[in-house]
């Protein structure tokens, strides 16, 4: 039960390092604007339309969804929303597998977590458990 919790935390925290430099307008590793480069990836990329909305949906699901999972709150919503998120981000950077080249190994990892957190909920030493059920 400890070492599931320790997943939950330490995916919802892993994810909220990704979302909070894109809200805060601060810089993440080599990207100076992640904000930014969000944009770009999901207009130039994934030719998807409304990319700045579709960006802040992102940096907010990263923020404020990670938090949730990583307290226990709302998993079975937000785990499965940042299991997508994590296959979108798949096709963005395939078919480069090594992290190394920026590749989809990473999310991979991450999306599988995610399906396991879906699956599971938010089990013990959580807010659900604390409001006596999963939202």
């Amino acid at each position: 039960m400890a070492s599931y919790v320790l997943v939950r935390l330490a995916f919802g925290s892993t994810i909220m390092t990704h979302g909070l430099p894109k809200l805060t307008g601060s810089a993440h590793g080599s990207m100076a604007d992640p904000m930014a480069g969000s944009v770009r990836l999901i207009e130039n990329v994934l030719g998807l339309p409304f990319a700045p909305q579709l960006a802040l949906f992102v940096a907010l699901l990263e923020t404020f969804g990670g938090l949730a999972v990583a307290i226990g709150f709302a998993t079975r919503l937000f785990a499965p929303m940042l299991a997508i998120q994590m296959a979108a981000i798949c096709v963005a950077l395939g078919p480069t597998y090594p992290w190394i080249d920026r590749g989809i190994e990473y999310p991979i990892i991450l999306g599988v977590v995610a399906l396991l957190i879906a699956m599971h909920g938010a089990v013990a030493w959580s807010v659900d458990t604390g409001l006596g059920r999963e939202l």
